[in-house]
């Protein structure tokens, strides 16, 4: 299965027409046609495309280009559950353990404090 047939798939995935999937990324439903047609020959065409279905619909980027993997990525609820899953599962009291029920006696006034720090660390990262 080639990319423009994965894109076709994503589209119908979410039950949307040409149009509707069109919309939700900012072009017309000319250029889906051509995309699921595989008429866009250029790269410059297409990956931007590519970036945006990725982005808008959570999909697997490396599943879009290679079919390898699962077409979705995971929701945030599922990634934090099974992060929280694997950590409870370790019988030692580690870290993430100690740390996760520090989180969990957090008040707003707290958790808007760790969103400050939080966005000062990543501001320290882009730098």
């Amino acid at each position: 299965m080639e990319v423009y047939e994965r894109i076709k798939m994503i589209r119908n995935h979410f039950n949307m027409s040409q149009e509707q999937f069109g919309e939700a990324l900012g072009v017309s439903r000319s250029v889906i046609a051509n995309i699921e047609y595989d008429r866009l020959r250029r790269p410059d065409q297409k990956e931007p495309i590519y970036r945006l279905i990725c982005e808008k619909f959570s999909v697997n980027e490396n599943w879009l280009r290679t079919g390898e993997g699962e077409m979705l990525e995971p929701s945030k609820e599922a990634y934090i559950a099974e992060f929280i899953g694997r950590v409870f599962k370790d019988k030692e009291d580690t870290f993430k353990k100690r740390f996760i029920a520090m989180l969990s006696k957090l008040d707003e006034d707290g958790w808007k404090a760790l969103e400050e720090v939080a966005e000062a660390m990543n501001a320290l990262k882009k730098d």
